[in-house]
């Protein structure tokens, strides 16, 4: 699909690593040229006609976001320099004056760091409580469980949309409408599932949800934070300087600028957002449903091909994503990726930035596959050659 827009493919790589980044299409990388070729300015601070072309030009790229998510306002569109940026902003913006000693945070073993470093900074120095819930027999997430963990003290729950490693959907809107329901605020990692799929924020009514734009055929550099504009209100910048101030005097009397300007100091990643804009529009044009489908098509077909190797170990056989963890018995997975590597098959190996999910899995590195709407069956069909080749550890070793 759309193959023709991705000029690396020509040589001849097969890639099997989107969850870690996503390919750029021509598209993209023509818009972040027209930029620096046609009006390389700063934004919010020119009077001139190139600038203006630049503001108007990252005021859209604001815009698409707001569209593609389904928000309620531009202004509730942050730009940030990815997911783990944005949630740092959540946690020592909003929640670090939010929450209280003993106050709890539910998190889940399979997040990516991203999710739990900065609640492990934030219980180290305010004294809040990271607990984690009990995931169901596939190691997936369910209601039910939460509804069993949940406390009077349980303040958040912070989860990933679509985990990186097993790539289980979480069925944020049912675990959203019961928090509510407590008073329990949601933050939402939404790095892998933004890009693959229809996420109506509105329709989730989650509190924040983060996500990286290098992801979803976009630059790296940028990302969003979403929140809701009564949240955002009460939010503290983390970061100071020039664009988000409207004045400071020398007795240091200030005034910040309104929402989302406030949370954007110094010069903004502008290429990049106007990159990740037109990436938005080359999405929605193919349509994130159609993409979604197409990507489960590509997990079952590639599930169906790997059963048929007695040495493979798939882990989330079951879950509904377009990744795949799994191992080769007596391989070790950045061998086999190495491996892969001389065959021209881009795959991730390791922990995948997942530490603790070994407590859950039993097992420290996978290898992973995360399929993206470029990849096809051919391509698969590739990797169970090279996966069946009788003297893959003759290569190896």
């Amino acid at each position: 699909m759309n193959r023709e827009d991705f000029p690396i493919l020509n040589s001849g790589i097969i890639y099997f690593d989107n969850g870690a980044t996503s390919l750029k299409p021509r598209q993209v990388i023509e818009k972040m040229k027209e930029y620096y070729f046609e009006y390389p300015s700063n934004v919010h601070r020119g009077d001139y006609g190139i600038s203006l072309k630049a503001d108007a030009e990252y005021l859209e790229a604001r815009k698409l976001v707001k569209e593609f998510l389904h928000a309620e306002k531009s202004e509730e569109i942050i730009f940030t320099s990815g997911t783990t940026d944005s949630l740092n902003r959540v946690v020592f913006g909003y929640m670090k004056q939010y929450l209280k000693e003993n106050d709890e945070v539910i998190l889940t073993k399979s997040e990516h760091a991203s999710n739990i470093l900065p609640w492990f900074e934030l219980e180290d120095q305010i004294g809040i409580k990271v607990t984690y819930l009990e995931l169901g027999p596939h190691h997936e997430v369910t209601l039910e469980q939460i509804k069993k963990q949940v406390n009077d003290r349980t303040k958040v729950i912070s989860f990933a949309h679509v985990t990186n490693v097993l790539g289980d959907v979480r069925p944020i809107k049912e675990i959203t409408k019961f928090a509510h329901e407590k008073g329990i605020l949601v933050v939402v990692d939404g790095a892998q599932s933004v890009p693959h799929m229809r996420v109506d924020v509105k329709d989730l009514d989650v509190d924040f949800l983060a996500f990286s734009g290098h992801k979803m055929c976009g630059p790296t550099g940028i990302g969003v934070l979403y929140g809701k504009e009564n949240l955002l209100e009460k939010m503290n910048p983390i970061s100071f300087g020039g664009g988000m101030n409207a004045m400071f005097l020398e007795d240091g009397t200030r005034e910040y600028e309104k929402i989302p300007t406030r949370f954007e100091a110094g010069t903004p990643p502008i290429s990049e957002a106007i990159g990740l804009g037109e990436a938005i529009r080359y999405l929605m044009n193919i349509g994130m449903d159609q993409i979604y489908r197409y990507e489960k098509e590509l997990k079952t077909y590639a599930v169906s091909k790997l059963k048929e190797i007695p040495e493979i170990e798939i882990y989330n056989e079951e879950t509904d994503s377009g990744i795949i963890s799994f191992n080769y018995k007596d391989i070790f997975a950045q061998d086999l990726a190495i491996y892969l590597d001389h065959h021209h098959i881009c795959v991730r190996a390791g922990s995948h930035c997942a530490k603790i999910l070994k407590e859950e899995l039993g097992k420290k590195n996978t290898c992973r596959i995360s399929f993206s709407f470029y990849n096809t069956k051919e391509e698969i069909d590739e990797l169970i050659r090279a996966l069946k080749n009788p003297h893959i550890k003759e290569e190896l070793f």
